[in-house]
């Protein structure tokens, strides 16, 4: 379970690719701790280390994995957000997510100001129910707020800080991003369409 606080981005120190197989070695600043088997996101993925040393951190990928997230686009020299698994106990900044991605969405376009960063994203038709307005949503593994709706995706208005501490300000237009929905929507959501098709709905809200 992780917070959607990136602690970091990190260097993408070696990649090797086989079929349906991708290992990716990561260094990261802080391994204190860490154990082989542990669980650390990704770009909101999470992802299990399977060897550590000084040269990184290896994660292995299998084709599941690949399919839905960004990170068959990885290469060699690209920085990636982390953030290590959340300890009983831990403040919970941002919203709990599970690491586990449902799609892909594409940048739109960037609509920047002085200290500010507007980005707009395309969801795939199937997700966009469960996007709402003030809503959380995790976009490579940062909790951000649902800034604004639009007929393809949304709106994100991220502050400085975000964009200090992730790889967001440094995507360019068409990049992919990975999205985690929030599971206390999604599970709204769901249990009202449930009931309205069975025909609970109005016996449940009267």
């Amino acid at each position: 379970m992780f917070t959607g606080i990136v602690q970091s981005k990190s260097k993408v120190i070696k990649v090797k690719r086989a079929p349906g197989l991708m290992q990716l070695w990561v260094y990261l600043t802080d391994t204190e701790g860490l154990n082989i088997g542990a669980s650390v996101a990704i770009n909101g993925t999470c992802l299990t280390a399977v060897d550590i040393s000084e040269q990184g951190v290896q994660f292995d990928l299998i084709q599941e994995t690949l399919s839905l997230t960004n990170l068959d686009l990885i290469n060699e020299g690209d920085f990636v957000n982390i953030e290590r698994a959340a300890k009983v106990g831990d403040e919970i900044g941002g919203h709990l997510v599970s690491g586990h991605i449902h799609c892909t969405a594409t940048i739109v376009e960037f609509c920047s100001s002085e200290n500010n960063l507007a980005i707009h994203l395309s969801l795939p038709s199937q997700w966009l129910e469960y996007v709402v307005y003030k809503g959380f949503i995790c976009v490579d593994g940062a909790s951000l707020t649902v800034g604004e709706l639009s007929e393809s995706g949304f709106w994100l208005h991220i502050i400085p800080e975000t964009l200090r501490v992730t790889t967001l300000g440094d995507k360019q237009v068409n990049d992919l991003v990975n999205i985690e929905i929030d599971s206390a929507t999604q599970t709204a959501i769901d249990t009202i369409k449930n009931l309205a098709k069975t025909g609970d709905l109005k016996r449940w809200l009267s």
